[in-house]
């Protein structure tokens, strides 16, 4: 596998007053095709309206900024719009064939900005999410004649041409003052909708950080999008130490906020990345290849995306690492070392997590 895997930031495909959309080029980024994984990242200004749409991936959201979002949503084999609350932190997975809008409730100045993350291996493009817009200058009711949409709704052409083409705007559009959405149902919100941000860490290690583990046995409803999500903040100059997945799928991090340098090292025992990574990039590390952190001095927050509901990922460097598990007698012919040299170095990890702080 020879593809550059330098972290990128995102395209922007589209802005206008109601916000933006920005999206990761499987041309410019040919491992997200490789490995058929999608991202973008959607800005809603106050009363900005992502028009009803589905896409030809499940994916998940994953919420950045704001907290006055909205977001409505048909499930497949569903006749019921449910409607949810978003707030900064927020994970809401999309399933396959899902139709769903996206508004931003406030009237001040906040943005709501969601980051998408999602498998495609349906997708008509390896690598993207494609979007099919209901109404709109994309919409599919657009697309169809006026014959077949008068006689579709049994109404007369010059009412089709109404329904079909009143709508002008593309994708997002700013709704007028005193438009009032549907009221978010908040009896449902628990089942379809997890903040992470509040949820109690899996590791807290003083002085190196939070690590946060999401998976469909915490969010059952996360398995709608056969994803599991990690949320990781790195105290100044701490360490996310190296590891890899064990069951042959991708990691994709995000980084939200920060800087740091990662190294990512491949078959060979080759170091196939070795840069700085910075907050709105995304590093797509290939199944097997390890990958490892160290934030700048200012720290570093990110999110990491694993196919399945139950990922397998083996660390290097922690209490539980695979070197542990090992005979004595194996680590050291293995490493060419002496037996006390073994005993030192696997010491060294028996009060270790995958978060290490800087060295004093």
């Amino acid at each position: 596998m020879d593809f550059d895997l330098s972290p990128r930031l995102a395209q922007q495909l589209f802005d206008g007053e109601a916000g933006s959309y920005y999206s990761w080029s499987s041309s410019e980024f040919p491992l997200l095709a490789e490995e058929k994984v999608g991202a973008g990242r959607l800005v809603l200004q106050p009363r900005g309206f992502a028009l009803p749409h589905y896409a030809d991936s499940s994916k998940i959201g994953y919420v950045l900024q704001g907290s006055d979002g909205i977001v409505g949503m048909v499930l497949p084999n569903s006749s019921k719009e449910v409607v949810l609350r978003l707030k900064k932190g927020d994970v809401i997975p999309v399933p396959h064939g899902a139709l769903s809008w996206w508004y931003n409730n406030g009237d001040h100045s906040e943005e709501v900005v969601i980051a998408f993350f999602g498998q495609t291996f349906k997708a008509h493009i390896p690598g993207e999410f494609t979007y099919f817009f209901l109404s709109g200058g994309l919409g599919i009711m657009g697309g169809f004649s006026t014959e077949f949409i008068s006689r579709a709704y049994k109404m007369s052409g010059k009412e089709a041409d109404k329904l079909a083409k009143s709508q002008t705007g593309i994708m997002l559009i700013k709704l007028e003052p005193g438009i009032s959405m549907p009221h978010p149902d908040m009896e449902i919100v628990e089942k379809m909708v997890y903040n992470i941000d509040a949820a109690l860490a899996d590791v807290d290690v003083r002085g190196g950080g939070v690590f946060k583990a999401l998976t469909a046995a915490r969010f059952p409803f996360l398995e709608e999008a056969g994803l599991s999500v990690k949320h990781v903040k790195l105290e100044a100059n701490a360490m996310y130490s190296p590891s890899y997945t064990a069951d042959g799928t991708f990691q994709v991090f995000y980084l939200a906020r920060g800087t740091g340098r990662v190294q990512v090292v491949g078959t060979g025992g080759k170091r196939v990345l070795d840069t700085k990574i910075q907050a709105g990039q995304l590093l797509v590390v290939p199944r097997f290849f390890a990958v490892a952190q160290i934030a700048d001095s200012e720290g570093m927050e990110f999110v990491s995306i694993l196919p399945g509901t139950s990922p397998a990922v083996e660390e290097f460097a922690s209490k539980k690492s695979v070197w542990n598990a090992l005979s004595p007698i194996v680590s050291q012919v293995a490493l060419s070392v002496t037996p006390e040299f073994e005993e030192y170095f696997k010491s060294a990890m028996q009060n270790t997590t995958i978060l290490i702080p800087p060295p004093n």
